[in-house]
């Protein structure tokens, strides 16, 4: 059976089934974009100029922050303003501010629930901070092409860090449960505090060459700390911690502080982990993953049974509705169809043939009707009167115009006339036997008859002697 042929009007690809699609509402996008916001973003800070600060009555603080390209709206609720100093909020202040990216569904616009607020820029310690990352970065230490790998199932690995601090417990229990068979080797040192920075490093190094003698190696090493202030955490952004790091020879992860906290050992170290924990379920999640997956495979592998069957009962259904498709009376009914579909086609041409010939029939009628004789014969009449009416103007005219033209050529005619001439006091003399007119006074002879002609009459008279001739005697 030949393939339908595909209209040129057919707007499948621009109108899909509904069944293709899914349409959202309004409540139910905003909502979608908010849990990605909330879940991809989270909590950030951000720097920027304050503006349009407004303080409600009920205590909450809305404001936005802006730079040269955008701005962000900020909210800061009433429980959350007490921590921060009322006087950081006002229109052009340059601050820094932390909360959380969220989407405020009311209006469909997205904000920053603000949760602390810094002035931009205030603090020597934050000044040192900027100019030693500056200087280290100048140096080449942050650079990504000096960064290493992390090994995807390690065995051993060695910690930097406060045996009596948090921050180990916490590293401790995920590699508990995550990955038991880690082994961990702890180099102690202060955290905080006068010579912290030199002990960290000292660590750091103490480890590289233990694992230069070692039978047993170490996979990587991971310095780390609990979270604290800005001068809690400042022995990491000593430039010996920073120095330490970037000549290890083993693999090194940062993990200082909280998810907000960035310190010189974060850029220097080859992978930063946003806190202890995060940092121990980086280091473990490639075992942990093949433990997962080997826990999973399993059910996989029954999901993918249940897939291939499905599949091979869909391919089984098509095959059954082609060959139904294909059945002899299918194929029967199909014809039958067909040719109702040509008998209701032959008599709908019948019909129109039948309505466009009565239709031509009754034209013709008409046009015959208005070809009788008597008006072609009118019609004649008229036009042969209208040609008449224009011949006769038309010869009028060029009559008109004809004896214009005869009345101005009489006229330059009369001015170019010799008796126009002879009328202001000339006279044509003539040699009576030649008839020539006589232009020169020497070819006169005495006795010589002549003819002279006036307005009004002509003489003759005879030469007689030429008493003086005058003119010009060269001709």
């Amino acid at each position: 059976m030949a393939k339908p042929l595909k209209s040129q009007w057919s707007f499948g690809e621009l109108f899909p089934p509904e069944a293709t699609r899914r349409v959202f509402s309004v409540s139910e996008l905003t909502l979608t974009v908010k849990r990605v916001i909330e879940g991809q973003v989270g909590r950030v800070w951000v720097s920027g100029e304050i503006s349009n600060f407004r303080l409600q009555s009920s205590g909450h603080s809305y404001f936005a922050i802006k730079d040269a390209g955008a701005q962000l709206g900020c909210v800061l609720f009433r429980d959350e303003a007490r921590s921060v100093e009322r006087e950081l909020l006002r229109d052009g202040q340059k601050v820094v501010v932390c909360g959380e990216m969220t989407v405020y569904e009311p209006r469909g616009q997205y904000q920053l629930r603000v949760t602390k607020v810094e002035i931009q820029g205030v603090g020597a310690l934050q000044a040192a901070f900027e100019r030693l990352k500056q200087k280290l970065n100048a140096e080449g230490l942050f650079d990504a092409e000096h960064k290493r790998p992390l090994p995807t199932h390690p065995g051993r690995i060695g910690i930097v860090t406060s045996p009596t601090g948090a921050a180990l417990h916490d590293v401790l229990h995920v590699i508990r449960r995550r990955d038991s068979a880690l082994e961990v080797i702890l180099a102690p040192c202060r955290v905080q505090g006068a010579g912290a920075a030199e002990e960290i490093a000292n660590a750091i190094c103490l480890l590289n060459e233990w694992n230069a003698t070692a039978v047993e190696k170490l996979d990587l090493i991971l310095v780390t700390r609990g979270g604290g202030s800005i001068e809690d955490l400042w022995a990491f952004n000593e430039e010996v911690v920073a120095v330490a790091i970037f000549e290890s020879r083993l693999p090194v992860v940062s993990a200082v502080g909280h998810e907000i906290d960035f310190t010189i050992s974060d850029f220097v170290a080859d992978v930063r982990a946003a806190t202890p924990s995060a940092a121990a379920e980086i280091i473990t999640e490639g075992i942990f993953g093949c433990r997962e997956f080997v826990a999973g495979a399993s059910e996989h592998l029954r999901e993918l049974a249940l897939e291939r069957i499905s599949s091979e009962h869909e391919r089984l259904a098509s095959l059954v509705h082609r060959l139904m498709r294909l059945h002899p009376r299918r194929r029967l009914q199909d014809q039958a169809q067909r040719l109702d579909d040509l008998q209701a086609s032959l008599l709908r041409s019948v019909k129109i043939g039948c309505r466009t010939q009565r239709a031509s029939l009754a034209a013709l009628f008409q046009r015959i009707s208005r070809l009788r004789p008597s008006d072609r014969i009118q019609e004649g009449r008229e036009r042969i009167g209208l040609i008449e009416r224009r011949l006769g103007e038309n010869s009028r005219r060029l009559l008109v115009a004809a004896f214009a033209r005869y009345t101005q050529a009489a006229a330059q005619l009369k001015l170019l006339s010799p008796e126009n001439v002879l009328g202001r006091g000339y006279s044509i003399t003539t040699d009576v036997a030649t008839g020539n007119i006589v232009r020169d006074a020497h070819c006169i002879a005495k006795g010589q008859r002549l003819k002279i002609q006036l307005q009004r009459g002509e003489i003759e008279a005879a030469a007689g002697e030429v008493v003086q001739k005058r003119g010009d005697l060269s001709d």
